[in-house]
């Protein structure tokens, strides 16, 4: 599983012209499940991405949480993240798990972190979405599980 974080000023979600999902001041959260990924695995990456410490103290080291800082999270399913771009122009997706695998792992995941108690908006699973993300830093890291 991958998770692909940004910290944003804000991010919104769109689909057929319509806003779908916004967030202000939190983070994105692009999610890729690979087929054999688990529920165990998507309840860790979420507390993982739940806990990271990549919001700024008044000192501005990366020392705050999204719990810290009171933001809020929109998680979008993108199997993109899977694509394997090491032969040829054409990236392969098979190591992306099957919609009917990943949709429940990807719904798991946003219900841990609705758990966890932060607001959390989502895209729609399977659709073309316009997502715009205003990064703050910018700052993105990839979260993983143990293999990725």
């Amino acid at each position: 599983m991958r998770a692909l974080v940004q910290r944003v000023r804000s991010g919104r979600v769109t689909v057929d012209g319509g806003c779908i999902g916004e967030i202000g001041h939190g983070m994105v959260i692009l999610l890729g499940v690979r087929d054999g990924d688990t529920r165990e695995e998507a309840k860790l990456i979420a507390e993982k991405c739940a806990n990271l410490r990549i919001f700024a103290d008044a000192d501005g080291r990366f020392d705050r949480s999204l719990a810290d800082v009171a933001g809020a999270a929109l998680v979008v399913s993108q199997f993109t993240l899977y694509g394997d771009c090491r032969k040829g122009r054409r990236p392969n997706f098979t190591r992306a798990a099957r919609p009917e695998i990943a949709e429940p792992i990807y719904e798991y995941f946003v219900e841990v972190l609705q758990g966890l108690g932060f607001r959390v908006e989502t895209g729609r699973f399977g659709a073309m979405m316009g997502v715009e993300i205003r990064n703050d830093g910018p700052v993105t890291v990839m979260v993983e599980s143990k293999d990725g």
